[in-house]
């Protein structure tokens, strides 16, 4: 972990090694009360197929079971 201080102007200077690492681009995520970065790659498309080029179920059948997962952990 690391620390990092806002300018006079709002901006946020990552170290070099986490941009090396992780990119220029990232979303911004609010949580309870901290805030997560998230990498945005550069062909988010690449990274996706890349991610899934194991997975042998379609994306319905992927929806489907995240559907499922949810109810179930909301107490259906």
């Amino acid at each position: 972990m690391s620390d990092a201080t806002l300018d006079d102007r709002g901006r946020l200077t990552l170290p070099k090694e986490m941009r090396e690492r992780y990119g220029d681009r990232y979303h911004i995520v609010e949580i309870h009360d901290a805030i997560k970065l998230i990498p945005v790659a550069d062909d988010p498309l690449d990274t996706l197929r890349d991610e899934f080029s194991g997975v042998e179920k379609t994306a319905e059948e992927l929806r489907d079971e995240a559907r499922e997962a949810a109810l179930d952990e909301a107490g259906r």
